[in-house]
């Protein structure tokens, strides 16, 4: 019986879809047999994507995505979407991401992030779809465990993450019968293998990788690295790299996982060993084949020395781990941004 099948109704809906883990995760969905609803407003994302999920798919998988281009805190145009559509469960990535841009814009971060999902989840009430798999904060103790005591969190995308995952539990609590999955997975780099699809952040990348690329591009002129004093092996921050088709994977894992379930889990999905900002300039200079420059920055508001986790629940409930390490993350990066130097613009 294929994932696909295991469900109670006929869709998946994937916000953010477009984006760099939605698309690589629509096209495991569709490669599983899923029927895919996919509804992002494309402010950090190129409807181009779409295009290139059917050419790695295929010409029947791709009929069986459709697509809106939609903001999740509309509601009355999300209602008339759940309403053309025997939506099953919803995978939840529409939001903003940045750590650094979520201490200048605060009230931006908390407004779009929490407001979609308090948008989302009533459509979703009112519609009888209570299936939502959801990417959590951090927890306080390494490696990071999902025992771990939740912490305050240092920046507003983490409090966005940080009470987005309140919002879910309550609603549990409330209704037993919400199926709630909190993914926690921290930093997500590569791309597709075939170079079709990678991440291509519109204006200044403010995560480390896509930056790392345009440098080895010749789209920046260094790389810069915000702190070189941090109590690890060589002074730069340290954290839990994982490959987007990993990542990809275990959303699929979670949604065949969670069919029919009901409560609330908790799953890590990293690789369970943290690199460094310098590794993983080293690691991009050896898959592009040349040096890269860097510059040390003094520390960006909101980061924290270290993060990685312990992946052992999601091996042993969802039968998935990471299959990739920081050198194949690199090549598959490398391999999309050479062969699309300006994303997907050409």
């Amino acid at each position: 019986m294929s994932d696909a099948k295991k469900l109670r109704g006929s869709s998946v809906l994937v916000t953010g879809g477009c984006g760099f883990i939605g698309s690589h995760t629509v096209v495991v969905l569709l490669q599983r047999g899923y029927e895919v609803v996919v509804v992002d407003n494309l402010c950090n994302s190129s409807p181009e994507v779409l295009e290139r999920i059917a050419q790695i798919v295929g010409e029947e998988a791709a009929k069986r995505l459709v697509f809106y281009e939609a903001d999740v805190r509309d509601a009355p145009v999300l209602g008339k979407i759940f309403s053309s559509h025997d939506v099953d469960a919803v995978i939840h990535f529409a939001g903003y991401k940045a750590v650094g841009e979520s201490v200048a814009k605060p009230v931006e971060y908390f407004s779009n992030n929490i407001g979609n999902t308090l948008t989302l989840v009533d459509v979703m009430r009112e519609h009888g779809c209570k299936s939502i798999i959801f990417s959590s904060g951090d927890p306080d103790a390494l490696p990071l465990t999902e025992e771990s005591p939740k912490k305050p969190a240092t920046n507003p995308y983490g409090w966005t993450k940080w009470m987005i995952e309140e919002i879910l539990r309550s609603l549990v609590v409330a209704d037993p019968e919400w199926d709630v999955v909190l993914l926690r997975y921290f930093n997500p780099i590569g791309a597709h293998p075939s170079g079709l699809m990678g991440e291509d952040p519109k204006g200044i990348p403010n995560n480390l990788l896509p930056y790392v690329a345009q440098v080895a591009v010749g789209r920046r002129d260094a790389v810069h690295v915000f702190g070189d004093d941090y109590d690890t092996p060589d002074g730069t921050g340290v954290r839990d790299y994982i490959h987007v088709m990993d990542l990809a994977e275990g959303h699929a894992a979670a949604l065949a996982w969670m069919a029919g379930r009901s409560g609330c889990e908790v799953f890590n999905l990293g690789t369970g060993r943290g690199t460094s900002v310098l590794e993983v300039i080293d690691a991009y200079a050896a898959a592009c084949g040349c040096e890269l420059p860097y510059v040390i920055e003094p520390r960006r508001a909101g980061d924290v020395t270290a993060n990685y986790a312990d992946c052992t629940k999601a091996k042993e409930m969802l039968g998935w781990e990471a299959r990739y390490g920081i050198a194949e993350m690199c090549r598959d990066s490398w391999n999309w941004q050479s062969k699309n130097p300006n994303g997907y613009e050409g």
